[in-house]
């Protein structure tokens, strides 16, 4: 642990650096090169803990009751590290860049991103209760004043104020979780909680269903979601890559932690997860499609793709309960690689949007267009993670949605007929979001990037320097190289698989060559045709090289040309699916001058609604309403004050003698 507390050492005391900074541009040098420095330290023990290493631990005395300074790294902790990394490092080069347009001083901000980066650290290693909400609620609160970088703005305020409601809510239901687990043991030391399968089921069941409740507000479960489209719009776009890469999987982390102290899982919890990843990602879906915000449909996107991984961990968890262990190192393995992927493609795309914001200063789709022109590589790179984020072969998230996908026809084919159905049902969830997303994803890269400008936010703009072209093009490469090469990084999984499964490492490492096997004939295929492709390129443009070539319009029936006003919406494009799904999608429309029948001049808007978000403000403002009553009893007067506090006790004396 010796790496890992030195880079946490460096996020902590060195972070602080910036503060000294004069200027924004050298608080970002002083904050880059402490981001990088604790990465590089930290990678080393992640890479030897993923190669075979045994777990690494650490345990000293603390004060604070019930807790004690317990840290390990272990096959899950490593793997989950993989993904922070990566994105912290290139999020802090992107920031580097980002960030020097911004007015008056940045140390704060630079300090509070590498306290983060300490603080997600400190969760994934964390092996005592107490420490482990410390560190949680601390990540709540720094990255609290990252999404409210720019508090100036209502909007802003706003949206840091749900997030920190949503994240102190899950915390209501983690703190019972952690007393019911450590009742009658001398600390909150995972290695001193109850046994794995020493509680009563109805024990368990309780502790399973308020991990998912607290780790799930995290997460961006149904319907604790409504936090995710307000914080990733307001945060700057290095925040929101983090956040929706790292943080939001620290609630799936949180879950797949507590399986390993509860033991043997039953069934239903399975169906649980399961049931809750098909409604989050078929709703997350279609919501990002009704945007028309490039960072708010990404933030419901986040929501469709942590739904693909709960239903990636809930056909593991049913693969355990029915003794079916390929189909449970099936299901954790899509649920592990989706972890990692959507990391990412999706680091990538509000890296792609931020860059788009940074040159135009809009986020709005209907705004943008042609963009591909003026800002060739960072269309390239926001192409290839939309296409990694539909599924398509051969990037990264094929891979992780194909293992999930294998393993729900795998159970299908091998478990009974009441079981059938929910496997099947979990085949279906996943073709269907897919076929969404990539609706999703022409919308959004048509739209910015090709016709013709549609406003003139496009004037002007072109690619950002290299500090901001290099993040893209790096995990743009690596969505590539994953997908391409992703039976060459089986065994990383296999630590983490082993773990979750309890299998010995020889049978984990057997079940994951039957998904090897499978990837390598789709990846071979993919290949092929890639290869194909390339060929023909070439020869196409052999064969050319040679030949004089002209161009001329086709004939267009009298068409003048195109101009922004003949170009699809996002509301027109994606219309007829979302109209489809309109018990789910609460869209509405508002039109203008159309109301006569030869209007000279007419407009028509669509918004779509969250129909959950709506339902929870209700609710939230009829609680409100409720405490507004019972102000009352609160009025300043002392008797009457002593008068509770009498019949306090007189209740107490009447239930302590058992009256």
């Amino acid at each position: 642990m010796t790496w890992i507390f030195a880079a946490m050492a460096v996020w902590s005391l060195l972070g602080m650096a910036p503060l000294a900074a004069r200027s924004g541009r050298r608080a970002g040098d002083f904050g880059m090169a402490v981001t990088l420095l604790g990465a590089a330290l930290a990678a080393y023990p992640v890479v030897l803990t993923l190669a075979g290493r045994p777990p690494a631990a650490f345990s000293h005395p603390w004060a604070v009751p019930y807790g004690t300074l317990s840290f390990a790294l272990d096959g899950l902790s490593a793997f989950f590290m993989v993904p922070l990394l990566i994105l912290v490092s290139l999020g802090a080069v992107f920031g580097w860049k980002y960030w020097q347009h911004e007015e008056g001083p940045m140390g704060a901000t630079w300090l509070f991103y590498n306290l983060l980066i300490a603080s997600m650290v400190a969760v994934l290693c964390a092996r005592n209760g107490m420490l482990f909400l410390v560190a949680w609620e601390t990540m709540a609160l720094v990255s609290f004043f990252l999404v409210t970088h720019h508090y100036g703005d209502l909007e802003v305020r706003k949206a840091g104020w749900i997030y920190l409601i949503a994240t102190h809510l899950g915390s209501v239901f983690l703190l019972p979780m952690f007393v019911i687990l450590g009742q009658g043991g001398p600390s909150l030391d995972f290695d001193h909680l109850a046994a794995p399968g020493t509680l009563a089921p109805m024990t368990a069941a309780a502790v399973f269903v308020l991990a998912v409740l607290g780790f799930g507000s995290k997460a961006g479960f149904l319907p604790m979601h409504v936090w995710l489209p307000e914080a990733h719009p307001a945060a700057p776009s290095p925040v929101s890559a983090v956040m929706s890469g790292v943080i939001v999987k620290l609630g799936i982390y949180g879950i797949l932690r507590m399986l390993l102290l509860l033991g043997a899982p039953a069934a239903w919890w399975g169906w649980l997860l399961v049931g809750i990843g098909l409604a989050s990602g078929v709703f997350g879906v279609l919501m990002a499609l009704a945007q028309h915000d490039l960072k708010r449909m990404l933030a419901y996107s986040s929501v469709e793709n942590i739904g693909i991984i709960a239903m990636g961990v809930g056909v593991g968890v049913v693969g355990l309960a029915s003794g079916q262990t390929l189909v449970a190192v099936l299901g954790f393995a899509g649920a592990l690689w989706h972890v990692l992927n959507h990391a990412l493609f999706k680091g990538l795309l509000f890296l792609g949007a931020g860059a788009i914001q940074h040159a135009t200063g809009t986020r709005r789709m209907d705004r943008l267009g042609g963009l591909l022109k003026v800002m060739p590589r960072t269309g390239v790179a926001f192409l290839v993670g939309s296409a990694a984020i539909s599924g398509l072969p051969p990037l990264n998230g094929f891979v992780s949605e194909f293992a999930i996908f294998l393993g729900a026809l795998v159970g299908a084919a091998t478990t009974t007929r009441s079981g059938l159905g929910g496997l099947l049902v979990v085949a279906a969830g996943l073709a269907l979001i897919g076929g969404l997303a990539t609706a999703c994803f022409a919308k959004a890269f048509g739209l910015v990037f090709l016709g013709v400008p549609r406003s003139e936010a496009v004037e002007g703009a072109h690619d950002p320097g290299a500090a901001m072209l290099v993040p893209l093009g790096i995990l743009a490469g690596i969505c590539t190289l994953v997908g391409l090469g992703a039976p060459l990084l089986m065994p990383a999984l296999l630590p983490a698989i082993a773990q979750l499964t309890g299998l010995p490492g020889v049978v984990a490492d057997a079940q994951l060559h039957f998904l090897w096997r499978s990837l390598v004939g789709v990846e071979a295929t993919a290949g092929i045709l890639a290869i194909l492709f390339i060929v023909l390129y070439g020869f196409r443009s052999r064969l050319l090289a040679t030949r004089p070539v002209t161009r001329a319009v086709t004939w267009d029936c009298g068409f003048g040309g195109a101009t922004a006003r003949m170009q699809y919406t996002s509301a027109s494009f994606a219309m007829p699916l979302v109209s489809a799904f309109s018990a789910i999608v609460a869209s509405r429309g508002e039109t203008s001058g159309l109301d006569v029948l030869f209007p000279q001049e007419g407009s028509w808007s669509g918004q779509a609604g969250d129909v959950l978000k709506d339902a929870l403000g209700r609710g939230f403002g009829i609680l409100q309403r409720t405490l507004r009553r019972l102000r009352r009893i609160q009025n300043g007067n002392l008797q009457l004050y002593v008068l509770y506090i009498a019949l306090t006790m007189l209740i107490l004396l009447v239930w302590k003698l058992g009256i």
